[in-house]
């Protein structure tokens, strides 16, 4: 997916040479210190973030959409297949949770039928499912700001799921949460993982979450993979070469 991309911002390098490949299906963790380079990782990828000139380039779905420090023609349609979830939610707080939802259709359907609201029968449909789905159906016509946290966030995941995506890249989506929504988040992006085969790769302060939701962790330190591989051969050796002496400032669940 990344090979050899490497990001500068003024003097510090946000990445630096990483390579990674993340299969179809898989469920991967990007972990690591603040500023170690997860959240500029996940934005390169579809194309929100460019990479340095001349750092190599990013594969999505098996298209460039990145090379030299430019997106390609091919970042739109990787865009449509992939679902972005923010730490914020990124909801229309003005629109019901239903009108957030159907945004999620924009990119298969004419402009007008977005601008005025004249959204198919058979999308309509497969919002309310979304919504359903992920346990929020009741607030359909309820404005997004209004919500609680872990409401918006699973609207997020149903409009990532109206959007008809073949991915999900999350970018620390539980981190405005509390522990009780925030696990509810992670178990939606686990069912959407084992049960619809979606590839999911989320950024994650908490290492006891990547532990515990995801089989793959990426670990990033300083711009640069300090550590690629299973959730379980993250050990207390490991995790203190990540994060240093106060590596338990990390784990969620101990501070709970």
């Amino acid at each position: 997916m990344a090979r050899d991309v490497s990001k500068t911002f003024g003097a510090r390098k946000a990445l630096d040479s990483v390579s990674v490949s993340v299969a179809e299906g898989e469920m991967v963790a990007l972990i690591g210190p603040s500023g170690s380079g997860k959240s500029t990782l996940l934005r390169s990828i579809t194309g929100l973030q460019s990479i340095d000139a001349g750092s190599g380039q990013i594969d999505v779905f098996g298209a460039c959409v990145q090379k030299n420090g430019r997106t390609t023609p091919a970042v739109r349609a990787a865009r449509q297949k992939l679902g972005m979830i923010f730490q914020q939610f990124n909801l229309v707080g003005r629109l019901s949770l239903f009108s957030n939802v159907m945004l999620g259709a924009l990119g298969r359907l004419p402009g007008w039928q977005g601008l005025f609201g004249a959204w198919p029968s058979a999308d309509k449909t497969k919002a309310m499912a979304a919504l359903h789905r992920v346990g929020v159906s009741d607030y359909a016509a309820q404005r997004a700001n209004t919500l609680s946290g872990g409401q918006q966030q699973r609207g997020a995941i149903a409009r990532a799921l109206v959007q008809g995506a073949k991915g999900i890249l999350a970018d620390e989506p539980v981190a405005s949460l509390d522990p009780v929504s925030a696990r509810k988040v992670m178990e939606l992006l686990v069912e959407l993982n084992k049960r619809d085969g979606m590839g999911v790769i989320v950024t994650l302060h908490q290492v006891d979450y990547a532990i515990r939701y995801c089989d793959r962790v990426i670990a990033l330190k300083m711009g640069k993979v300090v550590y690629d591989g299973p959730s379980t051969g993250l050990d207390t050796t490991r995790l203190i070469d990540i994060y240093g002496p106060e590596f338990e400032d990390a784990f969620w669940e101990t501070k709970a």
